[in-house]
C-alpha cells in the first residue's frame, strides 16, 4: 500500500498494535517516531533496523514530551491507552488521565505542530450492549464501563477538532484484533493469545458461560491496512469507521479450531458468564470500505496459523514447539 506522507508519530508504538504499524510505515519509506512509557508494550517489539525510527520513552499526560515527539510529524496515530477495561473500572480517575486527558494532550500538540492528519484508535466498546447486528456506526453508543467512555469521548474530541480546529481526524473502532506480539502472559491479555498459550502448554482453557457468545476477530495486518489506509484516504475526516471483518466466531469454535492447530486434546472448563460480558458483536465495515477502500486480507483462519505460529518461536519453550 503507497504511503502519501513522509513522517509519522505512533503512540504507543512499543505495543502490539503500534509496533506493527511503526514496522508497516518503516517498510513504506516513512521516517517514524514512537512515544511509549512501556508500561504495557516493550522496546523489543520495534524493528531494529527496519528504517528511520526515533524512539522517546514518554508519557502521553506529559506535555512537553508529547509536543517533542509531534515536532516534524505529518500524520499522527493516538494508539497509547490504558487498554485494560478491569484497570479502567478500578481506577476510573487514574486511567481517564490518560486515555482522555492524555489523549487532549497528543490531540491538541498535532493541531498546533500543524499535522496532516490524526487517527485515533477508539473500540468498538462504545456500542456496549446493544443487541442489534451487526454493529453499526450511527447507532447511539451505549458505553458500559469507563474504557468505553474514555474512548467515546476521545472520538468526540477528534471530531470536534476536525470541525472547529481544521485538524483533519479520523477515528477507527477497533474489535477484536489478534496475531503476533500480543503479550500472551498479560491477565489482560486477548481471548486468542490466552488460549495458544493454554493450547501449548498443556493448559486447561477457561471459557465463561456456554461459549456460544460471540465475537468479530480482526488480524493484526488488516488494523494496520485500516489504520493507513484512514491517513491517506481524503474521505475520512470527521467520521468513525469499524474495524473488523464483518464475521463472527464463537468461543467454543475458536477453542476447538486452536485446538486442532496445535493438537491440543484439553477440554475446555467452564466457569460462570463474566458480568458486562456481550453476547453477540459483529461489525458492518461498509462505511470503511466505501470511505476508506478497506477490505480485510488476512481470513480468521490463516491469521490464527500466523499466530501460532509466532507463539511457538518466539514466546514459549523449545522443549514445546
Amino acid at each position: 500500500m503507497l504511503i502519501s506522507f513522509k513522517s509519522a508519530l505512533v503512540t504507543g508504538g512499543a505495543g502490539f498494535i503500534g509496533s506493527h504499524l511503526a514496522e508497516a510505515l518503516l517498510a513504506g519509506g516513512c521516517r517514524v517516531t514512537v512515544l511509549d512509557d512501556l508500561s504495557s508494550g516493550n522496546e523489543r517489539n520495534l524493528p531494529a533496523s527496519a528504517g528511520e525510527l526515533r524512539f522517546i520513552r514518554g508519557d502521553i499526560r506529559d506535555r512537553r514530551a508529547v509536543e517533542n515527539a509531534v515536532a516534524g510529524c505529518e500524520v499522527v496515530f493516538h494508539l497509547a491507552a490504558v487498554v485494560s477495561v478491569p484497570k479502567t473500572t478500578q481506577d476510573p480517575v487514574g486511567s481517564a488521565e490518560v486515555n482522555e486527558a492524555g489523549s487532549l494532550n497528543v490531540l491538541d500538540a498535532a493541531r498546533r505542530a500543524g499535522a496532516r492528519r490524526f487517527v485515533f484508535a477508539s473500540s468498538s466498546a462504545v456500542y456496549g450492549d446493544d443487541p442489534r447486528l451487526p454493529k453499526r456506526e450511527d447507532m447511539a453508543p451505549k458505553p458500559l464501563t469507563p474504557y468505553a467512555v474514555q474512548k467515546l469521548a476521545v472520538e468526540y474530541h477528534a471530531r470536534v477538532y476536525s470541525g472547529l480546529f481544521s485538524l483533519p481526524s479520523v477515528s477507527l473502532r477497533f474489535f477484536n484484533v489478534f496475531g503476533p506480539r500480543q503479550d500472551p502472559s498479560s491477565p489482560y491479555s486477548g481471548v486468542i493469545s490466552i488460549f495458544m498459550t493454554k493450547a501449548l502448554t498443556a493448559g486447561v482453557p477457561v471459557i465463561y458461560g456456554d461459549g456460544l457468545q460471540s465475537r468479530d476477530f480482526v488480524f493484526v495486518g488488516d488494523v494496520v491496512q485500516a489504520l493507513i489506509r484512514a491517513a491517506n484516504s481524503p474521505g475520512g475526516p470527521g467520521k468513525v469507521f469499524n474495524v473488523g471483518t464483518g464475521r463472527s466466531v464463537t468461543i467454543r469454535a475458536l477453542w476447538e479450531i486452536v485446538s486442532a492447530l496445535s493438537g491440543s486434546s484439553a477440554k475446555p472448563v467452564h466457569e460462570p458468564p463474566r458480568p458486562g460480558d456481550v453476547p453477540q458483536s459483529v461489525s458492518a465495515i461498509d462505511a470503511a470500505r466505501t470511505d476508506l477502500g478497506f477490505v480485510p486480507q488476512v481470513s480468521f483462519e490463516k491469521g490464527l496459523e500466523m499466530t501460532i505460529a509466532w507463539y511457538r518461536k518466539t514466546v514459549l519453550p523449545e522443549d514445546i514447539q
